[in-house]
């Protein structure tokens, strides 16, 4: 098994459980470590035979605009399911921070894998 990453992609969305939070959008920075074989890619020098990281992000810059979550567990488990579905993910590991949330702390957020990991060959 070899990983895609995408690392600390900065995306702004509405979340959060106040009512001011509803009507403003807050910034989000997500890690996602992004399960594939990349050996056809790499043998091939193809694009099109491995995951496209630009094309991945992207969608979860789409993805945040579209949506609104109270709670930073429904936007990761709902783009984690939404990656899976849409590129052909068998597992991944996403990270979502929200800096600022917490005064004392430079992010909050949740760590979660979605998906069966395939055997390492």
């Amino acid at each position: 098994m070899d990983l895609v990453l995408i690392e600390s992609l900065a995306v702004d969305t509405v979340i959060g459980v106040y009512d001011w939070e509803r009507t403003i959008t807050q910034r989000l920075v997500l890690d996602l470590a992004l399960a594939t074989d990349i050996r056809p890619a790499a043998a091939d020098d193809d694009i099109a035979l491995t995951l496209d990281y630009a094309a991945i992000s992207e969608r979860i810059q789409a993805f945040a605009a579209a949506h609104a979550f109270a709670l930073v567990e429904t936007f990761a488990e709902h783009l984690a399911e939404t990656l899976r579905d849409e590129f052909g993910i068998p597992w991944l590991r996403l990270s979502v921070r929200k800096p600022g949330a917490v005064a004392a702390a430079a992010a909050v957020g949740v760590r979660i894998e979605r998906g069966q990991r395939p055997e390492t060959t």
